[in-house]
């Protein structure tokens, strides 16, 4: 058996990635420090660019989502109570997690599901999703194509 020892080896660490990383902290910081005093402008607010655009809602929907036992997520207008769209097991992603986050927001403030979520659609082509209990928003363009294809068919009354 052939056993072979080890010296304790120096670990080293290069200087050229070590000063990149420095660097780019540097750059971080500074860039932080120059939207806190106004040298770049801050990324815009939806809700006051539109407001400064005048841009005008052209429809809105009142929703309500429900878990069943079985897993499915359930959307249904929150005037008539007509089912709009089903997501089974496995499928609706998006709106799974869009509304979760919605959902857990309204629990951190002890609101319950009764009142309904707003989904509108601007004049813009925007579409945004609304919770009228806490004020949080979703504008949903920003997650693609698809994705807003899922909300705008609710809005629109058509059954997936």
């Amino acid at each position: 058996m052939i056993v072979r020892e080890y010296e304790e080896d120096e670990i080293t660490v290069q200087r050229v990635p070590l000063m990149m990383m420095g660097g780019l902290v540097a750059i971080t910081l500074t860039l932080t420090t120059m939207v806190s005093f106004g040298v770049f402008e801050r990324q815009s607010i939806p809700s006051e660019a539109r407001a400064e655009a005048g841009t005008m809602s052209v429809a809105t929907r009142s929703l309500l989502f429900f878990d069943e036992a079985d897993g499915t997520v359930r959307v249904e207008d929150a005037f008539s109570g007509e089912a709009i769209s089903s997501f089974g097991p496995g499928t609706g992603g998006f709106v799974r997690s869009t509304m979760r986050s919605l959902v857990h927001e309204r629990r951190i403030n002890g609101i319950g599901r009764a009142t309904p979520f707003e989904l509108i659609e601007w004049d813009s082509g925007a579409l945004t999703l609304r919770d009228t209990a806490t004020g949080g928003t979703v504008e949903l363009a920003s997650f693609g194509a698809d994705n807003r294809a899922v909300f705008a068919a609710m809005l629109n009354g058509k059954s997936q």
